[in-house]
């Protein structure tokens, strides 16, 4: 199995992209385009399957990182602004990404409108040979996302304090 692409809702699809491309260095794939509910085509069949009848359209970008995953950004016609993430309900709350450029992915998320919800973190603080780190991030709009500077089978290949 392998992982194709993640579907994140933004409130803004400008900010969004100048974010996720700026930012966390995304390529575009395809821009903004707007989705309007249909019934006379087959992708306007296939999202009245998955949002339901009144869904009212949306503006859609896809967007992909280095490694090929895809990330796609929806812009609902009907939508709140910013995401609160409620840790009792079950579903996804995070995506994690990992970069050669830790520190500096942490400061242009900040300067492209996201914030670090956390200090940095180190999982093996007192050994030298084992620098891997960790933070949690939001977008502009709230969405949950942990960078990481190593990669997940490294970070995680032994017990961590």
């Amino acid at each position: 199995m392998k992982m194709s692409h993640v579907g994140i809702m933004v409130g803004d699809m400008d900010q969004a992209v100048e974010f996720y491309t700026k930012a966390l260095g995304l390529d575009i794939v395809m821009g903004n385009s707007k989705v309007i509910e249909e019934k006379q085509t087959a992708i306007g069949r296939m999202c009245i399957e998955v949002f339901g009848e009144g869904f009212k359209g949306f503006n859609i970008a896809h967007l992909v990182t280095s490694d090929g995953i895809g990330f796609e950004l929806f812009e609902m016609v009907d939508r709140e602004q910013r995401h609160v993430v409620d840790f009792t309900k079950i579903g996804i709350f995070h995506y994690a990404l990992e970069t050669d450029d830790f520190e500096g992915v942490i400061e242009k998320v900040t300067q492209f409108g996201g914030k670090a919800r956390m200090d940095t973190m180190r999982y093996h603080p007192e050994d030298e040979n084992r620098p891997y780190k960790m933070v949690y991030l939001e977008d502009p709009f709230g969405n949950l996302m942990e960078l990481y500077s190593h990669t997940y089978s490294e970070t995680y290949s032994s017990e961590y304090e």
